[in-house]
């Protein structure tokens, strides 16, 4: 069991270079692909390990081999074997030295290399943490994309290319860690995954006393007293000793006895119950729904009206002299707010640039605190990034003077280029990329003014999910390498557009990499001048 454990640490875990320190490795798949080269050498390792067990075994087998021989002989005239002077000299040879020195190679201990690189490796494993942060997403991916647990457990996703399954012992981890964080729904969902494995025939550690245990309280405390109670039933026929589970089974009895007579005595409670379920249902976030209804694709479609005002174009950049004879493609994704396309407008080597450059600096998200007005991770925002700055690479300074060549806009006073990579469910929330009325100090420090606007670069095709969306209007843009997309946070006016609220899907299948620049208001006075109407 030990030693399952330590190759699930080494399985999930991620290995960064040796100047790295450790931080949330779950959150970036830039960090976790480094990793799978330090399983491939811990397996090397182990190999070598083996080889050298078997060697080891090998010889001592053949010196028992040769013995069986020698002795079955010898026990059979045992005063005619030793009158050869010969045999008389080895046996006492054998005795004296060479069983010793077959007993010095039996204590050999032939683990130390692979000990010794287990040892070195160690120091960078994931950490609880990182387990329960890979555990969370997962279960935020159920959520989001309406995956049942046994086509999350079968590995029956869409675009994958290496299926792989969870076990009964891994789907009773997965409701081990929702339990610890009291969310009894997913406990159930896990628990119930993995009884049903095991029900099916399954070979697996997992032990269904300990499995009905979590599931029968976990049920009980989302009100099914009597399924509850049933699963507490088998409990009790696998373990009729069971402590916890005698001690539940007589208080749900109870409790089922106080609620009949509470129903007998007032026959609405039963309905008014049902209705109060009914207001919560209708409670449920509706900007949450929205959100992953956008994400699986189920969004708002445009009527044919609003359709037809979305064009694709050639774009100079308004006359810009660096695209009059070369104009980039572009395409309107969205009307309100406008939403745009470019096409081919980053290459393949830019790209690889960018990437190489950002590895080394990702670290953990993070966002601006409203109360604090300071930076800090959140767990809405999952997902790794580094800033680069014009200055350091000619890359990222013809980058910039692209963006700004095609927006109009002064990227002076623009922030750095932001590069993130999306881990394992990695996503972003509903956000405003500007700062609102009740944030006057969100960007204070820099002192441009707020974020004018957005430019995004997809530097990676995404095989599902990822997929940034626009709640408040319907609205999904999907990845695609190579494209970036443009939009106004503000109004002329220097007033905040609400419609830009945005978020960044949970990536299901692939690896997401995008960069983006945000411009601010300092430097834009004659590029985008303010209109005479607020909302303008």
């Amino acid at each position: 069991m030990e030693f399952h454990k330590v190759w699930c640490a080494v399985a999930l875990g991620v290995l960064l270079p040796f100047s790295w320190a450790h931080t949330d490795f779950f959150t970036s798949i830039g960090h976790m692909t480094d990793l799978i080269n330090t399983e491939k050498d811990l397996v090397v390792s182990l190999k070598d390990y083996i080889k050298a067990e078997e060697s080891k075994l090998e010889q001592i087998k053949k010196w028992a081999e040769k013995l069986d021989q020698l002795t079955a002989t010898a026990t059979k005239d045992p005063e005619g074997f030793l009158g050869h002077p010969v045999n008389a000299f080895k046996l006492m040879k054998r005795l004296n030295t060479e069983w010793g020195e077959l007993e010095s190679l039996v204590l050999k201990d032939m683990s130390d290399g692979f000990i010794s690189n287990m040892t070195i490796q160690r120091q960078f494993f994931p950490n609880d943490e990182d387990q329960t942060g890979a555990a969370k997403a997962l279960l935020r991916l159920q959520d989001t994309y309406n995956l049942d647990t046994d086509t999350l457990s079968r590995g029956n996703l869409p675009g994958v290319k290496h299926k792989s399954f969870l076990t009964a012992e891994d789907c009773f981890e997965l409701g081990k860690i929702a339990y610890t964080e009291a969310d009894y729904y997913h406990t159930e969902l896990w628990m119930e995954q993995a009884l049903k494995q095991l029900d099916e025939g399954e070979v697996s550690s997992a032990d269904k006393v300990y499995i009905l245990d979590y599931l029968s309280y976990a049920v009980y405390q989302q009100g099914d007293l009597g399924k509850a109670m049933a699963l507490t039933r088998r409990l009790l026929e696998l373990d009729p000793e069971h402590q916890r589970a005698n001690g539940n089974m007589k208080y749900f009895e109870y409790i089922m006895a106080k609620e009949k007579e509470t129903n007998k005595s007032s026959p609405d409670a039963e309905e008014q119950q049902e209705k109060e379920t009914e207001v919560k249902k209708k409670d449920y976030l509706p900007e949450r729904r929205k959100y992953e209804m956008l994400c699986r694709g189920e969004g708002l479609k445009m009527t044919p009206r609003r359709q037809k005002r979305l064009f694709c174009r050639y774009y100079d950049g308004n006359r810009n002299p660096r695209y009059i004879l070369g104009p980039v493609k572009q395409e309107d994704e969205w009307d309100k707010p406008r939403i745009v396309r470019f096409l081919d407008i980053i290459s393949d080597e830019e790209i690889e640039t960018v990437k190489e450059l950002a590895k080394p600096r990702l670290s953990r998200a993070t966002v601006h605190d409203p109360e604090t007005g300071k930076l800090t991770t959140a767990h809405y925002r999952v997902s790794k990034s580094a800033w680069l700055s014009g200055y350091e690479s000619p890359v990222v300074s013809r980058i910039n003077t692209r963006i700004q060549d095609l927006t109009g806009l002064d990227v002076s006073t623009a922030e750095e280029l932001q590069v993130a990579n999306y881990g394992v469910g990695g996503q972003y929330e509903p956000h405003f990329d500007f700062g609102r009325k009740d944030e006057p100090d969100a960007f204070k420090e820099l002192g441009t003014g707020n974020r004018i606007a957005t430019w995004l670069f997809y530097m990676s095709d995404v095989s599902a999910g990822g997929a940034t969306v626009f709640p408040e209007v319907g609205a999904s843009v999907w990845p695609r390498k190579g494209t970036a997309v443009f939009w106004y946070n503000l109004f002329p006016s220097g007033e905040g557009d609400y419609s830009t609220r945005h978020a960044a899907c949970p990536v299901l299948v692939g690896n997401k990499w995008v960069s983006n620049k945000w411009l601010h208001e300092r430097g834009q006075e004659f590029r985008r001048p303010c209109t005479l109407s607020e909302l303008e």
